[in-house]
């Protein structure tokens, strides 16, 4: 395998930051999760940065911090809402193959469900259903590949990410 950095896209609660960590290791990358970088970045949780600055705001926030980040020999977990940036998904294709972790909307709200806390990056009045309506096709138009998340364990999807990525 010979590529700088492999990049994990999908909705919150897809599995992005547990398989990043196991992917990382089988590949031999450093591990980075984009919103822990955007916590540290913000001196706050994910959630307050969203509520503090909205929606819009916040996305531009995080597109100025993923612009910067180091890419060279690394296995970026993203936040779900990096899709909406051109610019970003430009530069991690650039980087390396995109893989996007499929999970069905009611998989997603049952584990949403049980870490109530999580930042996720809704417009007012929106819900999950319409979050994930509206990133699917943009998911399943940056990714180099798919796989869904539901009938593995995550070292199982690790495994078969590292299998994909070695045989190109």
């Amino acid at each position: 395998m010979h590529c700088t950095s492999v990049s994990l896209i999908g909705m919150p609660g897809a599995g992005k930051s547990t398989v990043g960590v196991l992917l990382a290791k089988q590949l031999g990358l450093n591990f980075v999760d984009t919103d822990l970088l955007i916590q540290v970045d913000q001196g706050e949780p994910l959630q307050d940065s969203v509520d503090r600055l909205g929606f819009d705001a916040f996305v531009a926030m995080e597109e100025a911090v993923l612009m910067d980040m180091p890419l060279e020999r690394y296995l970026v977990a993203t936040g779900g809402s990096v899709v909406y940036s051109d610019a970003i998904m430009a530069r991690l294709k650039a980087a390396g193959p995109v893989v996007y972790l499929e999970v069905s909307l009611p998989v997603l709200e049952a584990r949403i469900e049980t870490h109530p806390d999580r930042g996720i990056a809704f417009a007012p009045g929106q819900t999950l259903a319409d979050i994930y309506r509206k990133r699917l096709p943009l998911y399943e138009r940056f990714a180099d590949f798919s796989i869904s998340c539901e009938a593995q364990s995550a070292e199982a999807t690790a495994t078969l990410v590292a299998d994909w990525v070695r045989a190109r």
